[in-house]
């Protein structure tokens, strides 16, 4: 369901992939300092920006999520087990990958 925009707002992406938030976009999600933002990408390219907090009750996850049930429910043939093959496989992809997702990107992985 389209709703109807009251405004729109616009802002700079910088060299590092930066950019500042629009007041008019922070009052209307009441956004603060240091708060999280959640950005879903609908499949048409459009980006639905918000409040992380908020997240919970995105309609856009309830909606997929309403789509998988129903997909399991009308396709209950579509769920396949996990090989213990294909577990190994992932396992051997992932297994010298180390990570900290607390450590921040570098300027070239930004």
């Amino acid at each position: 369901m389209a709703k109807d925009f009251t405004f729109q707002a616009e802002s700079t992406l910088t060299d590092r992939y930066q950019t500042t938030i629009p007041e008019s976009v922070r009052k209307a999600l009441g956004l603060n300092k240091r708060d999280k933002i959640h950005y879903a990408i609908q499949p048409n390219g459009q980006v639905i920006i918000s409040n992380a907090d908020d997240v919970e009750n995105d309609p856009v996850l309830g909606e997929f999520l309403d789509f998988l049930a129903k997909d399991i429910k009308n396709n209950p043939q579509r769920i396949k087990p996990i090989t213990s093959d294909l577990l190994r496989r992932a396992q051997s992809l992932v297994a010298d990958v180390e990570f900290d997702i607390d450590v921040p990107l570098s300027d070239e992985d930004e």
